[in-house]
This record gives structure tokens, sequence and C-alpha cells, in this order.
């Protein structure tokens, strides 16, 4: 079984439909007092506190009618999905599918709508009565199975069934799914860098090429690497990391799992003149034999590892670091450390498959106790947002071309996360961290200077 299975699809076997990113406004009819309307039913369910307007296929609206965006409910399908799974899941099918737009915000960067959805800060409970008429309006065909957009993935549960989660196996058909859906479109998103982790900022201004640039010198900086030291980068992505730090001498070998990336990186590797230095290979980084490196990156990475697979994850890197060797792990994180779990529906069914949060220090903890020493941590959480700003700013700058690269109901799905990990940053629910660690040398000592040797 692979993470996708065909579905069948009822509430008239509507084909999918072709998601269009219009926002202009649909034309409203006037609606009789007291009248029962669809959007009057999804309207239920709101405080009426969000600058949001609600409108539906049957003209009916509900919210704000000057609010600066909103939802349009383009079909009965829509009305099924939302339905047969309230909340997250169904708006997401919803909106992938084409059946729900946007008004007022562009689906390369929905974060306007999300961020005016925040406001909603209950969810009202009807009255029976109004349950029985809502009931009525909607009818009983939005009860018939139908069948969720082709991006989405059998729920955890089922996956699990199937096959140990982050076993080799598994983990390679969860990078594939996320990282090899196109580099051309990877290109419109992510700009010249190819860097798909968190910049570094110096203002909120700077450009994204240069925070990226700023990322790998901080980094770079922080392990103290020397010309003709060697350094491994786990999940090495397009290989920016490795083109870095290999134009100033040092010899790496990155690997990932995505069979797209290691194509792209190995050509981007020769175009810079720097193959002599730098071996991009197609592999987990549980096959790696070479040990004694000088240094060992988790750019990105750390996400896919799993809680529950931090000690073998991080005992790698002790057996593979030489005596007073650095590692620096670069990561999303969750705000505490007493909560961990899998994202909710868009992360885990359409994005991160097998993705796993916890908070930094769940992870020092880990890195503590296999034996390596913690010297630094730093929080980069704004830095991220400004991050994912951007990303979606190139996404929505190249919209026709990222659709016509893998289709409309893929890009929204990106477009929908970058705009949820953005809020998620703001809010400080989700964060980023940058952990350095050494491998302390026989007999407890570590070389390192006494003050800090990098700067911001």
């Amino acid at each position: 079984m692979t993470l996708q299975e065909t579905r069948t699809s009822a509430v008239g076997e509507q084909p999918t439909t072709q998601p269009q990113h219009a926002t202009e406004r649909p034309a409203e009819v006037p609606q009789r007092p007291g009248q029962m309307t669809v959007a009057g039913v999804l309207g239920l369910f709101t405080d009426g506190t969000a600058p949001l307007r609600i409108t539906a296929f049957d003209g009916s609206g509900v919210g704000p009618q000057d609010a600066p965006v909103g939802i349009h409910v383009k079909s009965r399908r829509a009305l099924a999905y939302l339905v047969q799974a309230p909340g997250e899941l169904g708006l997401t099918r919803a909106y992938v599918s084409g059946d729900l737009n946007l008004l007022g915000a562009h689906p390369g960067d929905p974060y306007p709508l999300l961020k005016a959805a925040i406001a909603f800060r209950e969810v009202r409970r009807p009255s029976a009565a109004e349950l029985v008429e809502a009931a009525r309006v909607l009818g009983r065909d939005v009860l018939r199975p139908v069948a969720p957009p082709p991006q989405e993935l059998v729920p955890g549960w089922r996956r699990r069934l199937h096959g140990l989660t982050h076993s080799k196996a598994r983990d390679a058909e969860v990078i594939h799914h996320h990282y090899d859906v196109s580099n051309a479109f990877y290109e419109r998103m992510l700009g010249p860098s190819m860097t798909y982790t968190c910049g570094v900022y110096t203002t909120p201004e700077t450009t994204l090429e240069d925070a990226q640039d700023r990322k790998y010198q901080l980094i770079f900086d922080k392990l103290g690497l020397r010309e003709g030291d060697r350094l491994l980068d786990i999940g090495c992505g397009w290989g920016g990391m490795a083109r870095y730090a290999a134009a100033r001498g040092i010899r790496v070998l990155g690997v990932t799992l995505a069979a797209e990336q290691v194509e792209w990186a190995r050509q981007a590797t020769e175009d810079a003149g720097l193959s002599d230095l730098v071996e991009i290979r197609h592999s987990d980084y549980r096959d790696v034999p070479e040990t004694g490196f000088d240094a060992i990156t988790s750019i990105g990475m750390t996400e896919h590892i799993g809680v529950g697979q931090y000690p073998t994850y991080f005992g790698f890197f002790r057996d593979h670091l030489t005596p007073g060797g650095r590692m620096m792990v670069h990561t999303i994180t969750r705000a505490r450390n007493d909560v961990r779990g899998r994202g909710r529906a868009l992360m885990d069914r359409y994005v991160f498959p097998d993705g796993e949060l916890t908070g930094s220090g769940r992870l020092i903890s880990e890195i503590q106790n296999i034996g390596l020493e913690v010297v630094h941590e730093e929080c980069l959480r704004p830095h991220y947002a400004f991050t994912l700003r951007d990303w979606a700013r190139n996404l929505r700058d190249h919209w026709d071309e990222a659709v016509a690269e893998v289709g409309e109901g893929t890009a929204r799905v990106w477009g929908l996360m970058l705009a949820g990990g953005r809020i998620g940053m703001e809010r400080g629910y989700l964060q980023h961290h940058q952990i350095l660690a050494v491998k302390p040398l026989d007999g407890g000592g570590t070389s390192l200077p006494l003050g800090q040797w990098w700067t911001r």
C-alpha cells in the first residue's frame, strides 16, 4: 500500500472541480427575513466577531458586508466535505479541490484571510431548532461519501497498519511525497538559493537571498569549520549548505532521500566548480558508513525524524563525529516541551506525513542524554515568519507558472501551508531553534574557545 489510495466519490458523482484563484466577490441574492440559507448554516457556528464574509452558491452571505476578506462556498460538494469532516480537514478538502474559494486574498498567500479567521474566538453552539432547519437546508446528500482531493494521504493510523513509522522504506516514501514535487516548482517558491529552511534576517526588509546566505554563514561560523575539515550534511536538500562550505575549502558529504534533490544538487555543485569537494549521495543517513566527521548538520531534517527516534538519531551524530567535533540542529519546534505530536490535518495528510515536533528543551535533553555537550541555543522564531512571508510572496508572484507545473490543487496546499506556518510563528505556538553541541574529547575536554566565536 502507498500513502495515497484511490477513493470513490458521491454527491452526484461530481468530477473534480478545476480550482480557480479569482478573488472577485460573487453576486448575492437578497434573502427574506428569517430564511435559512447555505451561508446562514455556516454562520450558525461562528460568533460573528471575525472580519470575514462567507458567501455561497445559492447567493447567500453572512458576516460583515465590508469585510476585506472572505470565503465563497462554490458547490454542494464543499458542504459534504465540511459536514463529513468538520474543522480543518473539511475546510482543507473543500479548498484544495476548488470547491471553496478565497475572497480578497491570493491562494499563493492566503495569510490575510487566515489572520482574519483568528478572530473567531469560539465556535457557537446552535440551538436544536436551528440544527433541524440547517439539516433541511443542506439535504441528506451531503452525508453521502465523497472522495477527498488526490493530494490527500490516508490518515496516520492507517499508514501505521501498513508499515513501521520511520522505517527506511516508510521514510523514503514520505520524503518522496514532500520533496519530489517538482524542482521547477520549488525554484519559483524558494528563489535562486533553493533553500527550504529558516533564513537569518538583519531587518524585516532583508532580502530572502541575503537571509539564506546569512543563515549558512552563521551555521558555518558556529561550527568553527576550517579549510580541510569534513562536514556531513544530513537531509542536505538541494545542497545549499554543502556548496557554501565547499566554497571555503570544506570537504562535504550531503545525503538526502529525495531523488530530484540529488539530481539538482549535483548539477548545481558541478556548475559551481565544487565537485571535487562535494558528494551528494542518494541515501538514508543511517546507511552512511563513514565516521570521523569534524561537523554534522541537521538543517530542516529533525522535523522528519520523530521524537521516539531522537536517541537513535543523535546517537548517530555522537558515533560519527570525531572527538571535539561539533553538530548543529536547525529546526522547527513547538513552544512547549510537554507537548509532542504530529501535525494537524493539513500537515499530516497533505504536507509532512509522519512529521513530529516538540520543544527545544526536549531536543536539548535528548542530545545531552546521549553524551553530547550543548554549548549554545537560540530561537529564530521571528526570522522564520519573515522567511515564510517571502516564500509566499514568491509563490504569489509566480502563481501561473507554479500551477502549470504541479496543478492548482497542489499549489493551493503549499500556499496554505506557508500562511499557516507564518501565523504559527507569529503567535508563538511554533518556534524555530538552532542548537549547537560538541562531542567531548577523551577525558571530557572540548577545546572550545572561552568566548563566543561567531557574530550575528
